[in-house]
C-alpha cells in the first residue's frame, strides 16, 4: 500500500509538470487508480478480517477443549477424593481393629499372666509347706517317730476291722501301737493306752465266724450238685440216622423179644409219685443247664463270704434254696443238702465290730493331752519345791 501511494504522489508530479492539454486523460487514470486502490484495500481489509476471524474461531475451539478437559479433569479429582475417601475410612476401620485387637491381646496375656502368677504362688506356697513339713520331720525325736508310728498302726487296726472284718490282724496291730507308746515314753500316751486296752477287750469279745471250715462246706456241696435228681425227666442221648435206620431193619425180628422183655422187667421197675403234676419232659442241654446255674449260685455264695458281705451271703443262700425246691426232688439227699444251706444260712459272717477309733482321734489330739499332762504336774513340782 505504501508503494501505491508513492506511486500516486509522483504521477501527481508528473501531472503538474505535464502540460495542461493532458490533464483530462491524466484524471481518468488517476481516478481508475484511486478505485483500484481501494478496491485492493478493501480486499485487504476483507482478507485481514478473514484471518482475525478464522483466529477468533480457532481460539474458541481451544478455549472449548481446554474446558472439557478441565472439566474431565476436575471429575477425576473428585474421584481421586472419593477414592481417598474410602481409603481413610479403610484405615480408619483397621487402625480401631488393631487397636482391639491389641486390647484383646493385652487382656489375654493379663490372664494367662494372673494365672500364671496364681500358679507360681500355689506352688510357692506347696514348697513351703512342704519344706516346713519336712523341717519338722527332720527336727523330730525318736519319740515323735514312735507316736508317728502308734498313729499309723491305729489306722491300719481300724480299716482291717470295719472294711475286712480281720479280727486277728486288728488285735496284732493294737497291740504294737500300744508298744510303741509305751517305747515313746510320752506322758500324754497314758490315757491313749488306756484307751487301747479297752479296745482290745472289746474286740477279742467278737464272735468270728469260720470262714475256712464255711468255705470249705461250700465246695463239698458244689461237688455234689450231680448227686441231686431233677424233678423234670429228660431224654436220653440223640440217636443219628443210621442207628435209627438199623434199628428200624431189626424191628421186626426183636418185636418177640421185646414182649418177653417186657413180662420179665415188670417186677423190677418201680413207679415213682411225685407231689406235683409233670407237664413237660426237658432236653440233656437243660439239664445241665439247671445244674450249671445251681453251681454258679454256690460260687456267689462262696463270694460274698470271702469279700464278709453278710447281706449277699443271707441273699444267695436263700436264692440256692429257691432254685432247688423249684427244680430237684426232694429225696434223703435233697434233704441232706438243704439241711447244710440252712445251716450255713444260720451263720452270721460279719458281726457288729466295735468302734475302736476313739484311741486313733485322742492319738491325733495329742498336743492337747501334752498340755493337760503339763498342768497336772506343774502342782506336784511346786509342792515338792516347798
Amino acid at each position: 500500500m505504501g508503494n501505491n501511494v508513492a506511486e500516486v504522489i509522483e504521477n501527481q508530479k508528473q501531472q503538474e509538470a505535464v502540460p495542461s492539454t493532458k490533464k483530462s486523460g491524466s484524471s481518468i487514470w488517476f481516478g481508475l487508480i484511486i478505485i483500484l486502490i481501494i478496491l485492493s484495500l478493501a480486499g485487504a481489509g476483507f482478507l485481514l478480517y478473514q484471518q482475525l476471524r478464522d483466529k477468533q474461531q480457532d481460539l474458541g475451539g481451544e478455549i472449548s477443549k481446554d474446558t472439557q478437559h478441565v472439566i474431565e479433569l476436575t471429575k477425576q479429582i473428585s474421584g481421586y477424593q472419593e477414592q481417598l475417601v474410602a481409603i481413610q475410612s479403610q484405615l480408619a476401620n483397621l487402625t480401631s481393629e488393631v487397636n482391639n485387637r491389641d486390647t484383646q491381646y493385652e487382656r489375654r496375656l493379663n490372664e494367662i499372666s494372673s494365672l500364671h502368677t496364681e500358679r507360681l504362688d500355689t506352688t510357692s506356697d506347696n514348697l513351703k509347706n512342704s519344706i516346713q513339713r519336712l523341717q519338722r520331720q527332720l527336727g523330730k525325736t525318736r519319740g515323735d517317730w514312735l507316736v508317728a508310728d502308734a498313729e499309723y498302726l491305729l489306722s491300719v487296726a481300724n480299716r482291717r476291722l470295719h472294711l475286712m472284718g480281720d479280727v486277728r490282724t486288728t488285735i496284732e496291730a493294737l497291740k504294737a501301737a500300744d508298744h510303741r507308746l509305751r517305747e515313746s515314753g510320752d506322758t500324754a500316751g497314758f490315757k491313749i493306752r488306756s484307751q487301747i486296752a479297752k479296745e482290745i477287750t472289746a474286740v477279742k469279745q467278737v464272735q468270728v465266724a469260720d470262714v475256712v471250715g464255711i468255705y470249705s462246706t461250700l465246695e463239698m456241696l458244689e461237688e455234689s450238685v450231680d448227686k441231686l435228681k431233677l424233678f423234670l425227666p429228660y431224654s436220653g442221648k440223640e440217636q443219628s440216622k443210621a442207628d435209627v435206620a438199623e434199628k428200624e431193619s431189626a424191628s421186626s425180628d426183636i418185636n418177640d423179644a421185646l414182649d418177653d422183655a417186657l413180662i420179665e422187667i415188670e417186677g423190677i421197675v418201680t413207679i415213682r409219685r411225685l407231689d406235683r403234676a409233670v407237664n413237660s419232659i426237658i432236653t440233656p442241654e437243660q439239664m445241665i443247664f439247671i445244674k450249671e446255674q445251681l453251681s454258679t449260685k454256690l460260687a456267689i455264695v462262696k463270694l460274698a463270704l470271702v469279700q464278709h458281705d453278710d447281706a449277699l451271703y443271707q441273699v444267695a443262700i436263700k436264692d440256692v434254696l429257691q432254685w432247688l425246691s423249684d427244680n430237684f426232688i426232694k429225696d434223703a439227699t435233697y434233704k441232706n443238702y438243704v439241711l447244710e444251706l440252712n445251716r450255713l444260712k444260720a451263720i452270721q459272717i460279719r458281726s457288729n465290730f466295735p468302734d475302736i477309733s476313739r484311741s486313733l482321734k485322742m492319738l491325733r489330739d495329742i498336743a492337747k493331752l501334752r498340755l493337760e499332762a503339763d498342768k497336772a504336774m506343774q502342782p506336784a513340782t511346786s509342792a515338792e519345791q516347798k
